[in-house]
């Protein structure tokens, strides 16, 4: 038995609060059990220079995590005067994941800029911030709609992504912090609400892991994902338009 005493496929407590920033066109605070990621989604009438007379729009991320987000407080990336490559990777996977299920020539000559601040980490942060950025977005996106500046909806296909991992010989969903610290293997699957693979990370941390406890983690993974899109509708139904 998992010391949550969760099932082996079972996340934690999922909860996604929209609306939580006035200022930005969308907005979310999503947790995953003790993980809390603010989301915000801003449009800009732009796009990147390489991008100019394209007809095409563009959607990236920035991702952070606070000082305080864990144990011990951590230096601001800004102060140390540059990001570490693990918030490098983790943006551009951010980014990766929601341009795979939008239509960037729908979208038009502007951008979407996604931003995932950590208020508190717990394990599987940047599952939490892709799953919470397709609503952010979603909601950015419907904001531009409901103005008349697109007339139809650039998103083709929702995107979630969860975390799974072999600890104690038992392949098992969404692992918290203490799970993933000691997890014999460790995956990020990022799927999309058609079934689609956008990526899939995944690594042997104390040994290699068998073919068998791959597909198990998938299946673990579509099992988790399922649930996340049906909370996506769900905290999108629940805004009034």
């Amino acid at each position: 038995m998992r010391h949550s005493q969760r099932t082996d496929d079972q996340l934690r407590p999922v909860t996604i609060e929209t609306g939580v920033n006035r200022y930005a066109e969308g907005s979310c605070l999503i947790s995953f059990g003790n993980t809390k990621v603010l989301v915000t989604a801003s449009i800009e009438d732009k796009v990147p220079g390489w991008m100019r007379n394209t007809g095409q729009g563009w959607v990236t991320a920035e991702y952070g995590m606070l000082p305080r987000a864990t144990h011990t407080r951590g230096r601001r990336e800004a102060a140390a005067g540059k990001q570490s490559g693990r918030t490098q990777e983790i943006q551009r996977l951010i980014g990766r994941s929601l341009r795979a299920v939008v239509d960037l020539k729908a979208l038009g000559e502007r951008q979407v800029l996604i931003d995932c601040d950590v208020i508190q980490a717990d394990g599987g942060t940047r599952t939490a911030s892709i799953t919470g950025a397709w609503v952010a977005m979603s909601l950015a996106l419907n904001y531009l709609r409901d103005e008349g500046v697109l007339k139809a909806d650039p998103i083709t296909d929702q995107v979630a992504a969860v975390s799974c991992g072999v600890c104690d010989g038992v392949p098992v969903l969404d692992l918290d912090y203490e799970e993933d610290s000691e997890a014999e293997a460790d995956s990020n699957f990022v799927l999309t609400g058609s079934g689609q693979i956008v990526e899939v990370q995944a690594t042997g941390e104390k040994r290699g892991f068998s073919r068998a406890e791959f597909d198990r983690l998938f299946s673990l993974a579509e099992i988790g994902c399922t649930e996340l899109f049906a909370l996506q509708k769900a905290a999108l139904a629940a805004v009034k338009r």
